[in-house]
């Protein structure tokens, strides 16, 4: 009898808590430990999946459960056997891959034997969970949010016209699973409500009419959210919302709880420091692991839908990169307080679609009171300038790496006129001034999708430079160009 009891104790100690908030806990600390090492960025291929299930052969219960327009292979995963059912797909669309990579450290976790063993055994004996990860590997490949005929996947599980989206339906119809869930990612740039706070993660028990009944199954999704909220809350307090709940007709969510699936939407948004979700692609990793506890267990039963109801619903475009606060701009002769909000858009750097750039703009003016940005400059009482040329070409790339970039920003330079082997060398780094070809200055003005460089002034001097959309202090000792690459690329 004693050695049952030990294993049991642990497992009371790790998952015992109803909120999930001790199992959390325990998850995220030792979430390095299954995190798998070959993907570290968003921009992974339906070949690096394949590979690493490749691994997991004879460990895992792996079948191609069918293909893409462009015949690569997707997959399905099957994990225990119990009588409860989940159904868990990633990837729909191409370029919203936390999810996915967040299934293969799970896939990790499952393989694996430690101190959680005896959660993985209660979670096999009572749930069978079968996986589709990357249900969109051509869009995968270009990193895009559609299939390869330009077909949202997630619009199509009405006609079910695409085989992808055929296979997502077909494998629901057979397998009838208790639990969905929709795995997505969203815009960086979404808050929690209206707050200043960033929509980390947003969940939606999706309606399955218009009228947006709550029926058992629905409520069920509901309660659940409510318990993986509190998880996530010692996390992310403040950036845990809820998704809009209008009834799409067309969308896999909506139709898969109207056919009896208790369907969850997890939406993976942005964090700061956080560009290529690593740490959200944790919290996704505790999130599930902590689902699979409470539908293992059913604790959801012993709550309400409280805590769904209260959770904010996320708003979308609330945040900037860059967000110039009450500084003053041009008008004639004039000035006005406006705000500056900026943006960096992701450009990639070849067909591949491995690697990307960053291409600032202003994405508005104004007062900007009631939205926020990742950084943000209180400018009151600072005065803001287009940023002007340097008077000579840059002809070699020796002089580009000797320039004084202290002495430069503080005469309000922010933009060089380069050789063209300098710029194509260049250009997509993170550099302290705008790069321009040939001898003519660029001709950036402050509107709404231009990219300035801009210096901001007070009364006695320059104290601030904004190239491509980031914001940087005019340091007090000289920095060259050649410094500059080193501590920024």
């Amino acid at each position: 009898m004693e050695r049952f009891l030990l294993p049991f104790l642990l497992t009371t100690l790790l998952f015992g808590c109803v909120s999930g908030q001790k199992s959390g806990r325990q998850l995220f600390n030792h979430y390095l430990e299954y995190k798998e090492p070959s993907v570290i960025n968003r921009r992974f291929k339906h070949s690096d999946l394949v590979a690493f299930l490749q691994k997991k052969e004879g460990t895992l219960d792996i079948q191609k459960a069918g293909q893409s327009v462009e015949g690569r292979d997707i997959y399905k995963v099957t994990i225990g056997n119990g009588p409860v059912k989940v159904l868990l797909w990633s990837q729909m669309h191409g370029d919203e891959p936390t999810a996915t990579m967040a299934i293969m450290d799970i896939l990790n976790f499952f393989s694996t034997s430690d101190k959680f063993d005896a959660f993985r055994k209660r979670i096999k004996k009572r749930l069978t969970l079968v996986f589709i990860p990357m249900l969109n590997p051509d869009g995968a490949e270009k990193f895009q949010r559609r299939n390869a005929m330009d077909f949202d996947l997630n619009r199509d599980a009405a006609r079910v016209q695409m085989p992808e989206a055929y296979l997502l339906k077909s494998t629901q119809h057979e397998l009838s699973p208790e639990w969905g869930f929709n795995l997505h990612d969203q815009s960086r740039y979404y808050s929690a409500g209206h707050t200043g706070k960033l929509a980390t993660i947003s969940f939606l028990a999706p309606a399955f009419n218009y009228e947006k009944d709550i029926n058992e199954g629905r409520a069920n999704a509901m309660k659940l959210i409510g318990i993986l909220s509190n998880a996530l809350e010692q996390f992310i307090p403040g950036q845990i919302a809820k998704y809009n709940d209008d009834f799409e007709p067309r969308a896999f969510g909506d139709n898969i709880q109207k056919w009896g699936t208790n369907t969850i939407l997890i939406e993976s948004g942005g964090e700061k420091g956080d560009r290529e979700k690593q740490r959200i692609r944790q919290l996704n990793f505790v999130t599930l692991l902590t689902a699979f506890e409470a539908i293992a267990n059913r604790v959801y039963e012993n709550t309400t839908v409280t805590k769904y109801e209260s959770l904010p619903f996320n708003r979308g475009n609330a945040f900037h990169d860059l967000l110039i606060r009450q500084v003053f701009i041009p008008k004639g002769k004039d000035w006005v307080i406006s705000d500056i909000a900026f943006r960096l858009k992701e450009k990639h750097l070849s067909s591949a679609c491995k690697n990307f750039y960053l291409e600032g703009s202003i994405a508005d003016i104004g007062d900007l009171s009631t939205y926020y940005g990742y950084e943000e400059l209180d400018a009151r009482g600072l005065y803001c300038f287009k940023g002007k040329p340097a008077p000579k070409s840059i002809k070699t790339e020796e002089q580009f790496l000797n320039l004084n970039v202290t002495n430069l920003w503080k005469e309000g330079i922010t933009d060089l006129m380069v050789s063209d082997k300098v710029y194509k060398k260049y250009i997509h780094q993170k550099l302290p001034f705008a790069l321009m070809r040939g001898d003519k200055p660029g001709d950036y003005q402050l509107l709404i999708g231009k990219n300035p460089g801009l210096y901001l002034k007070n009364k006695e001097r320059i104290a601030y430079v904004v190239i491509n959309a980031h914001l940087y202090e005019v340091p007090k000792s000289k920095i060259t160009v050649r410094n500059w690459l080193q501590n920024n690329n």
